[in-house]
């Protein structure tokens, strides 16, 4: 987990976008804090998880005398004698021609080039070598290499998936409040390769599920994306998706599993922003199983079983919106704290609140505007001035804008970001992460679900193979 470089970028992330919260209007109750304060003081009390060490790295770019023996031996010597470990090394590609006077070696270190024995060393280096040079000196994060690593993040869920604070619907409710932390209770054991624990839902439950079912029906055939209509159909005959049924994780997770590879895991409360994008490259979703009280159908003041299953998992059945999806996740592996809060407006521009175009209309595939009978009728309304009196603004898909476009949480979008298509999309944001300077490459094995980092000074990487 991380800290942002502010409290306002901080809470943006963890509230707006990876909280996932879908706020029609934020109704603040008399006494006690806001849920927007509480989401904030359990975010600083579990700021300082951490799953392992992050890496201290040093790249090196020398060149060494061809035609002395034992050149390379001399110039790594000074890293041998001061005990610091090289991680990789590589020499670039050349042409075979004979008498080459000097070959180029790069080199990793693990450690800052700060560090008082680094520096040293290479100082040393560089008075043997033909030619030496520092590329790159960094920390990255720690990020997850393979699936299983993902069952960590529970460790960092914060606290408010439990806890209602005082202007939640059910905050009053003995009954709703024991049946929501019995709910959140079942999936606090589950582990990578087990089966989603099943929730029998109650009537009152499921008539919640039913209203909004109806609301929403009205609008899918000309809100939607098309993608997200043929899917939709799709669900209703492999899933359970009914007005009179609340259909289960795991009856949902293993049919995506067979179209996308994608997953759907349960959670107790909301993630902090790195750990929930760090989950979605290894195509993992996060998701609550508990329901919105029964007295506000149409609002939540947080992600809930029907923003999950009606606005979030029907497009991850769509092999187009898996990769971009996934793309984000991967983008987010190693990125700094910036880069994180950067990818997490993003999220919130398209997985929460994307528009695309369709056969010369504007269609809805965010699943906050797919969850919110609301926000669905209004996101296409525009395009207007930002207001709920004359629209919203459309604003094209570029990832980079996105990333530093403000947004509120407790009203409606002002603006919404129109993208092509899913594969237009999944390239700039991919083009996009490319300026992030990471100083490694990163490749998805879907059959083994691992990660695969390869350091950009590799032969692999300057062969244009990776």
């Amino acid at each position: 987990s991380y800290s942002f470089c502010t409290l306002l970028r901080t809470m943006r992330s963890v509230v707006r976008s990876l909280g996932r919260c879908r706020q029609l209007k934020q109704v603040r109750w008399e006494g006690g804090e806001s849920m927007e304060d509480q989401i904030k003081a359990a975010y600083m009390d579990t700021s300082s998880v951490s799953f392992g060490k992050d890496r201290e790295l040093t790249q090196l770019q020398f060149s060494i005398d061809n035609n002395t023996p034992g050149s390379l031996f001399d110039v790594l010597l000074p890293f041998k004698n001061a005990g610091i470990n090289l991680s990789s090394l590589t020499t670039r590609q050349c042409p075979d021609i004979n008498n080459l006077k000097a070959i180029t070696v790069f080199v990793d270190i693990e450690g800052n080039i700060e560090n008082p024995e680094i520096k040293g060393a290479v100082e040393k280096a560089k008075s043997i070598a033909v030619h030496c040079q520092v590329i790159n000196s960094c920390t990255i994060p720690w990020y997850a290499t393979e699936i299983s690593h993902v069952d960590l993040f529970n460790r960092g869920t914060m606290a408010a998936g439990e806890d209602l604070s005082s202007d939640h619907p059910g905050f009053n409710d003995p009954e709703y409040r024991a049946r929501r932390d019995y709910i959140a209770a079942t999936g606090k054991s589950y582990k990578h390769g087990m089966k989603v624990p099943t929730v029998s839902y109650t009537k009152d439950e499921i008539a919640t599920w039913g209203k909004v079912w109806d609301r929403l029906m009205e609008l899918y055939p000309t809100h939607a994306c098309k993608e997200y209509q043929y899917n939709f159909s799709l669900m209703v005959e492999n899933c359970g998706y009914r007005p009179d049924n609340i259909p289960n994780l795991e009856d949902i997770s293993s049919y995506l599993k067979y179209r996308t590879g994608f997953s759907i895991r349960p959670v107790t409360g909301l993630l902090t922003p790195r750990n929930f994008l760090n989950a979605l490259a290894f195509r993992v979703f996060h998701s609550t199983q508990y329901i919105r009280h029964h007295s506000l159908p149409f609002y939540t003041p947080e992600p809930d079983v029907v923003h999950e299953l009606m606005g979030h998992a029907v497009l991850f059945a769509d092999p187009d919106f898996a990769e971009f999806t996934q793309q984000i996740g991967m983008a987010s592996l190693g990125a700094s704290d910036d880069m994180v809060a950067k990818l997490a407006s993003c999220y919130w521009f398209s997985v929460e609140f994307g528009l695309c175009k369709q056969e010369g209309q504007i269609r809805a595939y965010g699943a906050g505007l797919l969850g919110s009978f609301g926000e669905l009728k209004y996101s296409l309304s525009g395009p207007g001035n930002g207001d709920e009196e004359t629209g919203p603004i459309y604003l094209p898909w570029e990832p980079e804008v996105a990333a530093v476009t403000e947004y509120p949480i407790t009203t409606f979008q002002p603006k919404y970001f129109v993208a092509e298509s899913f594969k237009d999309a999944t390239k700039k944001l991919q083009d996009y992460s490319e300026s992030f300077g990471r100083p490694f490459k990163l490749e998805y094995n879907p059959y083994t679900q691992s990660i695969k980092t390869m350091t950009k000074n590799s032969e692999m990487y300057l062969s244009g193979k990776m």
